[in-house]
């Protein structure tokens, strides 16, 4: 389903799709990749008879939803047309402030089309704070960075993704509500554009700042596992993705983008009626951790892995995929240590008073420089015996390091000093200049006349530099 998008990002056309449709992919350890390539053999999509993949048509079949449902990154819980919290979580957007909902215009008029809407907070997705979304006519909302024309094949929100097409009635419109810690978007009596008489649906999407969604169906006349999904995917549920740019060998300075979906919450269709909702919970992510100890140290469903090069958590599958592959985190992270942080915070602590005692003692033996410090991590309480001896052995270095640099600077003073003359010779030699061109008469301006190149020797032979050479000189008749 092609959607074009309105006063938008600029749209890419040049981007691929591939739907990776594992379940778990925990199982699936980061491998080795090659730069500018994030996605190796082993990610590719698998046949539809191989484990662990969800086929379109036994996806209502294999996932069953009772009351709550792990889906990894998210927990979902359905409630009933007789459950009161379907009521509650329904959000009346008629008795919200007036001034703050929105009917989009473009939207409520046209078909398969889709607008960007900024929010006012930060909306965590998969891990992800999202500040910007794109509605889309079609019952979903696009979380996506890059624009394409199939918005409907992943990275979506969606309370019911169908081919409505609201132009079909006047009273379908498409409204969102934006209260600075939930954004709410309606459905409000949409139709299908190849199937208007099965009636109008009403339904919405809440995305709230905590990360909880919620869907909420007021209307929903027909069962949707009876909605046709010939022209236009039919979806429930979330799904997330991550961006490769691959060169084109054949072509230079050409990049490709593709598409890689990596994680797919797929809501059972029959539960969905008149009436109900869904709130779905997210789950801890690696991304939320912002240190190395409590990255590493993590009790959730996620093999969390630190990488010292991006100072970033995560599992290796997530938007920020070809950062880490192309900082080659995945090797980095096999030894799931912080050494080297702990080794660079160290270095800093250390190497100050390491110089500082070398400048005092410049005189004195290598023997004692290096005992001399040793009361050092003392002063420093934080400190355990490990960092004590890291520090007595690295010691040495940090002197010669330390003696090395002190040598260099009377040669840096002694380069500065010499740009600094030759800056001022010029400076002298344009000034002159500049006088004898305004004073011709003066002794100086005399004195470089009479020794203009004219009057030089070697150019006694030459009358002017407008004639051709050949010209210059002339045969001697011979007397006849």
């Amino acid at each position: 389903a092609a959607y074009s998008v309105h006063q938008g990002w600029s749209q890419d056309d040049d981007v691929t799709v591939e739907l990776l449709r594992r379940r778990r992919w925990l199982l699936l350890e980061p491998l080795p990749m090659e730069s500018n390539k994030a996605s190796q053999d082993s990610l590719k999509p698998e046949s539809q008879d191989s484990p662990g993949i969800l086929a379109d048509d036994d996806a209502d079949n294999s996932s069953q939803i009772m009351e709550d449902i792990d889906h990894d990154y998210y927990t979902s819980k359905t409630y009933g047309p007789s459950d009161p919290m379907s009521k509650e979580l329904w959000v009346n957007i008629d008795q919200m402030d007036k001034e703050k909902v929105k009917i989009h215009g473009i939207l409520s008029n046209t078909h398969r089309q889709a607008a960007r809407v900024n929010l006012s907070f930060d909306f965590p997705f998969y891990g992800h704070l999202l500040r910007e979304i794109t509605v889309a006519t079609g019952g979903f909302i696009y979380t996506g960075d890059v624009v394409h024309r199939m918005l409907t094949a992943t990275q979506y929100i969606a309370p019911l993704m169908a081919n409505f097409d609201p132009s079909l009635s006047r009273n379908s419109t498409v409204i969102y509500f934006d209260n600075g810690t939930a954004l709410v978007v309606q459905w409000d009596h949409v139709h299908l554009q190849d199937s208007y008489n099965l009636g109008s649906f009403t339904f919405q999407a809440t995305l709230h700042s905590d990360g909880r969604i919620v869907f909420a169906y007021k209307e929903v006349p027909v069962l949707i596992a009876k909605i046709s999904s010939v022209n236009h995917p039919v979806k429930v549920g979330l799904s997330d993705a991550f961006v490769v740019v691959h060169k084109i060998q054949q072509i230079p300075n050409v990049r490709r983008k593709t598409i890689y979906e990596y994680h797919r919450v797929e809501l059972l269709k029959t539960k969905i009626t008149s009436s109900t909702a869904v709130e779905i919970m997210p789950l801890p992510t690696c991304l939320q951790f912002t240190s190395c100890t409590s990255c590493i140290a993590s009790q959730i469903n996620f093999n969390c892995s630190w990488c010292h090069r991006l100072n970033r958590c995560s599992s290796g599958f997530d938007r920020h995929r070809q950062d880490w592959v192309d900082n080659s985190c995945p090797d980095e992270t096999k030894d799931n240590t912080c050494d080297i942080i702990n080794t660079t915070n160290l270095d800093q602590l250390t190497t100050p008073s390491v110089a500082k005692k070398t400048t005092r003692n410049r005189g004195t033996t290598e023997g004692q420089s290096t005992q001399a410090p040793s009361h050092v991590p003392t002063s420093i309480p934080t400190e355990d015996d490990t960092k004590i001896a890291l520090h007595l052995k690295d010691n040495g270095a940090a002197a010669a390091k330390s003696t090395a640099e002190n040598s260099t600077h009377p040669l840096h003073m002694g380069l500065i000093l010499g740009m600094l003359l030759l800056l001022l010779i010029m400076v002298a030699v344009v000034l002159v200049t500049v006088y004898i061109y305004h004073h011709p008469s003066s002794a100086a301006g005399l004195f470089f006349i009479e020794r203009r190149p004219s009057r030089w020797p070697a150019m006694k032979f030459r009358r002017g530099s407008g004639h051709p050479a050949y010209a210059e000189s002339h045969a001697a008749q011979q007397p006849s």
